[in-house]
């Protein structure tokens, strides 16, 4: 499969970049620019074998995308939320499977070793998470339970100076690949704790799920303990109760929410564009596909700049069909600030009036009646203006049928 070209472009319509700082955009910007270059070039490829790209492990490592919360002198990144939530909205918009690699490790086996952990647990396992060179992996959906955890079944025994945990975790990220697993058991008392399994473990197994219809490039798999002998000191020490795995929950979806940003922000704005303009360019006649890139840019100059858009400016865009757009959008401009978006819209949707068709003719306007149109009749009699050649010029108002009044009935 042939590497795709990431020409994403981020129009602030709404001016939410005055509400982050600096250091906020630096790093949106860092992780934007990695996502660009090592992700979108490769992801489609690897989605479509159904493979994990192992490689970006340490590289998300190296960026700091694993627990960039976690205070620096445990190998974090000492950063706020909104960092965080930032990270998670790039990487999502360069694949849901490479966001949620980041969001386990950072949120749901990282934040539970640094809240509900002690000191020497901190030491031992942070600093190489978060460099990447080990993957973790949150274990608490039970094959027979699925999102009911009360129902947990996996169960540790006290043995002396160890414990022994059986049972079984499904549907489990980065589980194939994981070099230590944050688990979630029952106790003799039927309290739930949190207990580290490395890998290596004796009776500790990572087989991996096959045929996924969704995150095809993110690892999943199973756990699987039979008799697993673990220290211990690899116990959670500081919470017991659903309140331990449910805490790191909360953390994993506000990293979620900001990654369905990043979802929306590729599907909805640049893929549409890409292949919108893709499409468009070559299939109009007299323009070849070489010209894609020259109104790719056009588009990016119209919705990214500040000033306002005048016939001027348009006439000086190179591109044809975004000048047509462009210049419909400057005689009537919008009163909303993002009247910009309009005119790519426009575009896209293929709109043109008959004054700017090359050959305009009668025919042509029966289906594309715009300004100057001889069919005004035409236009009189319809409700609705055409989808095809939105939006409807300023002048056009919907002619409504005159509501049907009710007769009223004589009392008997």
């Amino acid at each position: 499969m042939a590497a795709r070209t990431d020409l994403f472009q981020s129009p602030d319509y709404y001016q939410l970049d005055e509400l982050l700082s600096e250091e906020h955009k630096l790093i949106r910007e860092s992780v934007r620019a990695y996502v660009k270059k090592d992700i979108s070039p490769i992801i489609e490829d690897y989605a479509q074998r159904a493979e994990f790209p192992e490689q970006i492990v340490r590289q998300l490592g190296d960026l700091g995308c694993f627990g960039p919360t976690v205070p620096t002198e445990y190998g974090g990144g000492g950063l706020d939320y909104i960092s965080y939530g930032l990270m998670m909205q790039e990487l999502e918009r360069g694949d849901s499977g490479v966001r949620s690699t980041a969001s386990v490790q950072g949120s749901l086996v990282m934040h539970p070793i640094y809240a509900y952990g002690n000191e020497a647990q901190r030491n031992k396992y942070l600093p190489k998470l978060a460099s990447g060179e080990w993957l973790g992996c949150f274990g608490l959906t039970e094959p027979d339970h699925g999102s009911n955890p009360a129902g947990m079944i996996t169960n540790i025994k006290d043995a002396g100076d160890h414990v022994i945990l059986n049972g079984a975790k499904m549907w489990i990220s980065n589980a194939p690949f994981a070099t230590v697993a944050v688990v979630w058991a029952r106790n003799e008392q039927n309290e739930i704790q949190g207990i580290i399994v490395e890998r290596g473990m004796e009776g500790f197994s990572t087989p991996t799920t096959h045929g996924k219809w969704s995150l095809r490039a993110s690892a999943t798999g199973e756990l699987v303990f039979d008799n697993v002998k673990v220290p211990k000191e690899n116990i959670l020490p500081n919470v017991k109760g659903l309140k331990g795995p449910l805490g790191c929950l909360t953390k994993a979806r506000f990293g979620i929410a900001w990654g369905a940003l990043g979802a929306a922000m590729d599907a909805g704005l640049d893929s549409r564009l890409d292949a919108g303009l893709s499409a468009r360019l070559d299939s109009r006649p007299g323009l070849h596909a070489s010209a894609t890139a020259t109104a790719w840019l056009a588009v990016t100059a119209l919705t990214t700049s500040s000033a306002p858009i005048t016939a001027a400016a348009c006439e000086a865009t190179s591109a044809t069909p975004v000048r047509l757009a462009c210049s419909r959008s400057a005689a009537a401009p919008s009163p909303i600030s993002s009247f910009r978006s309009n005119a790519v819209s426009a575009w896209l949707r293929g709109a043109s009036s008959c004054a700017n068709r090359p050959s305009p003719d009668p025919g042509a306007c029966r289906t594309c009646p715009g300004p100057g149109c001889p069919w005004p009749a035409w236009r009189a009699s319809r409700l609705h203006w055409p989808r095809a050649c939105w939006p409807p010029p300023t002048s056009w108002r919907p002619v409504r049928a005159a509501p049907r009044t009710r007769r009223r009935r004589r009392p008997r």
